[in-house]
């Protein structure tokens, strides 16, 4: 729930508003490229992120030390893992083989069946060997994997069914994995090293690749998302090295279950229980002086099935983007507060202004159409040179983020250079606008007091793994 906010804060959100207000006016009183001020301040702030992000990954330039195979030596924690599932029937066998093999794997594996209505409970008895227990109960240990389990609760949604769950487990560290999510097979361990070698790690997210349908639109969505999925990693590295990561991704991220269970575990009623669930950590560990890290691996990898038609991409980011402003709201109050150190004194003024940034994108394109239908010749050519000029930046730091990513994760399928040049071209007018209308719309349904996830059909990963 939000709490009481500072001075600081409020003014720091405020300017966001009211410097977006200022420029957007400029445009009708101004000549030349100035007149598109709130395009300049868009393009300004993004190369400034850009700038920091290339600062703070030149340490990925060094050689990564391979993740160590023989664990016989090493005094590992214990590891269990959440599935989530409400009406996952079809996509559960490839994400429960994917777990079952994993190398060095975890003792539990645990269905938290969110009150399913399809084929769940035949699939997980017949395929699987387990036998239901009363709801709210963790089940007897499958009859053919001794690690599998099944938890059965009413529909609540995913927060409460992972809560459950957290609360039967026993193991020093869980795992959230998705049920559309499809896990490398040295996935798990990759986690349990982290948290051997980081005492004070308290969360981790793993590095996804997206997989959408092999029909031409989900094919075009693989190709944007697939960069941009490999940008925002590397900028995660880039916060975790300023001690202020805060976007940890429900889909593949591990935790400290102690710490879990002392925060009260996700919270219902966010749109997006991963993230909020940092701020709150982040919180408890400054609250109790406790310095809890959180940290990206880079050697823990997955794949998951991603919105591939523009109905479901609007969708799913309409609800991140809703989510992310309601946990900004809620936790106003550490903007800006240097009680939370570099977290409260910059990452969350840059969240504040990530509220605007597609306002700020938006409103730079109906400017850009406005000059170009109304006859401001001079106007649109220099605004194209400043695009133009930004769109070469763009294109290094495509091929920067791609290099880097390569030599963090070792992955180096579905990263042609010539194809991220191709995107870095055609996104500023593509991919991005369709993601500031998703953002857009989320600020909508986040002032309509939208509660709903709304419904994603899968098409991706189980397609691709039978491919």
């Amino acid at each position: 729930m939000p709490r009481r906010t500072t001075l600081l804060s409020t003014l720091i959100h405020l300017s966001v508003v009211a410097l977006w207000l200022l420029l957007f006016a400029r445009a009708f009183f101004l000549q030349g490229v100035v007149a598109w001020s709130t395009g300049i301040a868009y393009v300004v702030y993004d190369t400034l992120l850009l700038a920091f992000v290339t600062l703070k990954t030149l340490p990925l330039m060094r050689p990564l030390p391979p993740l160590d195979p023989d664990s016989e030596r090493r005094n590992l924690p214990s590891m269990g893992v959440i599935v989530a599932s409400h009406n996952e029937a079809t996509v559960l066998p490839v994400t429960l083989a994917a777990l079952l093999r994993q190398v060095h794997g975890p003792a539990q594996i645990v269905i938290a069946d969110d009150g399913s209505t399809d084929g769940t409970a035949a699939l997980l008895a017949e395929r699987f060997g387990l036998t239901p227990a009363p709801e709210g109960q963790l089940s007897a240990p499958s009859a053919l994997h001794p690690n599998l389990y099944w938890l059965r609760v009413p529909h609540g949604g995913k927060a409460r069914a992972l809560n459950a769950a957290i609360t039967e487990m026993t193991t020093d560290t869980v795992m959230t994995v998705d049920a559309d999510t499809l896990l490398d097979d040295d996935a798990t361990y990759a986690m349990r090293v982290a948290f051997m070698e980081t005492p004070k790690l308290v969360a981790a997210a793993g590095i996804l690749v997206p997989v959408c349908g092999k029909n031409v639109s989900g094919r075009v969505f693989q190709w944007f998302q697939t960069y941009e999925y490999m940008r925002n990693f590397i900028a995660r590295f880039a916060w975790m090295r300023a001690d202020s990561l805060l976007l940890i991704s429900g889909a593949f991220a591990s935790f400290r279950r102690d710490a879990l269970v002392a925060v009260g575990g996700f919270d219902p009623q966010c749109l997006v229980e991963d993230y909020e669930l940092i701020h709150r950590l982040r919180r408890y560990s400054v609250d109790h002086g406790l310095g809890w890290d959180v940290r990206v691996v880079g050697d823990a990898q997955g794949r998951t099935d991603a919105p591939g038609t523009l109905g479901s991409f609007l969708r799913q980011r309409r609800r991140w983007f809703a989510g992310f402003l309601q946990t900004q709201y809620w936790n106003r109050d550490m903007t800006g507060n240097p009680r939370y150190g570099t977290l409260g004194m910059v990452m969350l003024p840059v969240k504040a202004i990530d509220t605007m940034q597609p306002i700020y994108g938006l409103t730079a394109f109906a400017l850009l159409l406005m000059f170009l239908f109304g006859g401001h010749g001079g106007i649109v050519l220099s605004i194209f040179g400043v695009i133009g000029l930004k769109t070469a930046i763009d294109l290094v730091y495509y091929l920067w983020c791609i290099h880097l990513y390569r030599r963090w994760t070792g992955q180096m399928a579905g990263s042609s250079l010539w194809m991220a040049m191709a995107a870095a071209i055609a996104e500023p007018f593509t991919f991005q606008l369709v993601r500031h209308t998703g953002a857009l719309m989320g600020w909508l349904h986040f002032l309509r007091g939208g509660r709903a996830w709304g419904v994603q059909r899968r098409s991706g990963l189980v397609a691709h793994d039978e491919g």
